[in-house]
């Protein structure tokens, strides 16, 4: 009698248990891929509205939040469509907490180090802050840095390159936030090895 208490006890503090640490485990993103499309820097090719091979912090991934991801066919730079962010309500945390996006590129075979890369892509903003980190990461490992944070209002395209420096056993990683309220597009992001 007493050892059926005890085993009842355990396995309801096991149910409970399982039921806790699967309620804290959030998506954090959403991704969809398509090997052949290689980089996607200009977020021409998508699937179910999301540009493919980018880890995208979405609507259904960031907690209290309210804003669109569109591919705009009315404002780009290159190709036939813009990424762009409508964002009327967000964290100014970062990260997988504020609407955006990140990539350490596993479609296109990484980009590893020692090496230096340039990254380039062009931003138009209307209000909002945003902010693009970049680094040389491993797993749970590594140092990103702030390209750019700001909420100058950029009415025609800006082109900014930056120079990246990804040290050996390292790979780079690329993350985009906004973290204040406005309407924000970027275009033709590209990696070249320097």
């Amino acid at each position: 009698m007493n050892n059926h208490r005890i085993i009842k006890t355990i396995y309801r503090s096991l149910i409970l248990g399982l039921v806790l640490i699967l309620s804290g485990c959030n998506q954090m993103s959403e991704k969809e891929t398509d090997n052949s499309a290689g980089l996607n820097g200009g977020f021409e090719i998508a699937k179910n509205g999301l540009p493919v091979n980018w880890l995208m912090y979405t609507e259904n991934t960031v907690p209290e939040a309210d804003f669109t991801i569109e591919l705009d066919q009315d404002v780009f730079i290159e190709g036939k469509q813009s990424l762009k962010f409508d964002v009327k309500e967000c964290s100014s945390t970062g990260g997988w907490h504020s609407p955006g996006f990140t990539n350490e590129f596993f479609d296109v075979g990484k980009f590893e180090g020692e090496v230096v890369y340039k990254l380039s892509f062009w931003v138009k903003n209307d209000g909002a802050t945003f902010r693009v980190a970049a680094g040389g990461v491993a797993e749970k490992e590594g140092e990103m840095k702030t390209l750019i944070e700001g909420n100058d209002k950029i009415d025609e395209w800006k082109l900014l390159e930056y120079e990246i420096a990804v040290p050996k056993d390292k790979r780079l990683r690329l993350e985009l936030n906004i973290l204040k309220p406005g309407t924000f597009w970027i275009d033709d992001v590209k990696i070249e090895k320097i």
